[in-house]
């Protein structure tokens, strides 16, 4: 509870920590927070997030760097996330790099890279194996080799 100058007592606020940008709204700049963030509308700068949902009439201009991101509108800009979910409306014209999760559902329209960043993740057995194996390249592929004999008739 807060108190006011004159003794009374306002409502405490409850937020639910999610920031909503509405259709009709258009935001200039960059966007940080703690919390999470719902677009529905435009935004022309960076976001910096824990967790953002971009509906089917939501478009980001700028890059997105967030723990988990949902994409269901269009992004013109680098994505960078832990958890990174596509939709099938979804339009991305940038790079993504995640580092446990990308799901992408059939219908996505994406240009751009996409890269598994592990970030101090250690390799493990299979990820040593599979390494080994392009290392190893031709190197050690057996060569076919085709010979013609010719009998020449006596």
């Amino acid at each position: 509870m807060f108190k006011t100058l004159r003794g009374f007592e306002e409502k405490k606020l409850n937020h639910s920590g999610r920031s909503h940008v509405g259709e009709t709204m258009q935001i200039e700049g960059d966007l940080r927070s703690a919390g999470s963030l719902d677009v529905a509308g435009l935004v022309n700068g960076s976001i910096f997030v824990s967790d953002i949902i971009i509906t089917e009439s939501g478009s980001v201009r700028g890059s997105i760097e967030s723990t988990n991101v949902e994409i269901n509108g269009h992004v013109e800009g680098k994505i960078s996330a832990d958890i990174v979910i596509i939709g099938k409306n979804a339009v991305i014209k940038g790079d993504i790099f995640f580092k446990n999760t990308l799901k992408t559902e059939e219908g996505a329209d994406i240009d751009g890279y996409i890269k598994r960043t592990n970030n101090g993740k250690k390799n493990t057995e299979e990820d040593i194996a599979i390494e080994e194996i392009v290392e190893r390249g031709d190197a050690t592929k057996p060569k076919v080799v085709h010979a013609v004999q010719r009998k020449e008739a006596v």
